[in-house]
């Protein structure tokens, strides 16, 4: 625990964080109602698709960055499993919901997303605060405030004014359970991403957690359902595994788009192919999704064989995995995607990923 030193120093800061931003937004406010550009462009937002996005990390950040840009009637639905890093000790120290996804996907979702995340992903390096970023801390400060996290995450998403909305699929705390092809039983997120290739059997504990009713109701104003990308077993799968909701997709009309990974992941995911990836989310939403989203653009040589040390490998379609996945009945989507950041890591292409997506919402509206 912080001792009350610190925990004052945190919350005068965070206290002084939220008036500096609140000041802010103000003129930007204003301008934009003397902006007649920026105008149109809120109006044409506010007319685009009702999107669900289902997943967590990393990879569901990258997909709203890009999606941000045609329609602001999103609806992120974020897993409360993680228990690395700075939202694990958070979770363990002060029995809070991990906020380092929810966090994420809000500036993803900003319309200033690159100042916001340079404020919101600084990370304290001395002392007890050694590790936690300023957002999730403030997540925190003001769950603390409201007494309730998922109050937190709304007054957060009206705070940022960002375009949509992130909500944790569930405020109940829950861990990620389970059983490897030789009868192991494994627990938590850490030790289900070592154990994925090797797992038969994957479940939430405690059993019955409910999703959020804001949730369920998104999905009855969908227009297209998002499952992914984003790590197989510890982003994606937590929220189907949630009965209630995967009950809620599987009932929906609304045609379900699972966007699978650019590569495998070491351990989690190593040595499964595509339709792996796509069985494993079928048997976990009760229903094969309607389309897949596959990518299609070569991957440098190079960094093939960066990832192909750190045990990862691409993820390809081949004429055998595409036969037998439009023998489930789902169609498939091939899309060149790939974006190498500065750090030399790849990416789904958040642009590109979108303006197919859109394109094929544009599709299924005139059909």
């Amino acid at each position: 625990m912080m001792d009350w030193a610190v925990a004052f120093a945190v919350g005068m800061f965070t206290a002084f964080f939220m008036i500096v931003a609140f000041d802010l937004r103000q003129p930007r406010v204003s301008h934009a109602r003397r902006d007649p550009f920026k105008n149109a462009i809120s109006h044409r937002l506010s007319l685009g698709p009702y999107i669900v996005a289902v997943g967590g990390g990393t990879g569901l950040s990258t997909l709203l960055r890009g999606m941000k840009s045609f329609t602001r009637n999103i609806t992120a639905v974020v897993a409360v499993t993680d228990e690395g890093g700075s939202s694990g000790r958070l979770r363990t120290e002060w029995g809070v919901l991990p906020p380092g996804d929810v966090r994420n996907c809000m500036v993803a979702l900003a319309e200033n997303d690159n100042d916001l995340k340079r404020v919101l992903d600084f990370r304290f390096d001395r002392g007890e605060l050694a590790g936690h970023s300023l957002g999730n801390l403030l997540l925190l400060a003001v769950s603390e405030l409201c007494g309730d996290f998922s109050l937190a995450v709304e007054q957060m998403n009206n705070f940022l004014a960002i375009r949509g909305r992130v909500l944790p699929v569930t405020t109940e705390a829950i861990t990620l359970v389970g059983l490897t092809q030789d009868g192991k039983n494994v627990r938590g997120e850490l030790e289900i991403s070592q154990y994925g290739h090797a797992l038969r059997g994957i479940w939430l504990e405690p059993e019955g957690a409910r999703p959020l009713p804001e949730v369920l109701a998104a999905v009855d104003e969908a227009d297209l359902i998002l499952l992914g990308p984003g790590s197989l077993f510890t982003s994606v799968l937590p929220n189907l595994l949630l009965p209630d909701f995967a009950q809620k997709l599987r009932e929906s009309l609304v045609p379900k788009v699972y966007i699978c990974n650019l590569m495998t992941q070491p351990e989690e995911t190593e040595g499964m192919d595509i339709i792996s990836h796509l069985k494993w989310v079928a048997a976990a939403l009760g229903c094969v999704p309607e389309y897949i989203v596959v990518n299609s653009e070569p991957i440098p040589g190079e960094m093939v064989e960066n990832y192909r040390r750190e045990g990862a490998v691409p993820l390809y379609m081949d004429r055998r995995q595409k036969e037998k996945i439009e023998a489930m009945g789902c169609r498939i989507l091939e899309l060149p995607m790939i974006q190498i950041t500065d750090s030399k890591h790849l990416r789904h292409h958040s642009s590109k990923l979108a303006e197919m997506l859109f394109r094929l919402c544009r599709e299924l509206d005139e059909a």
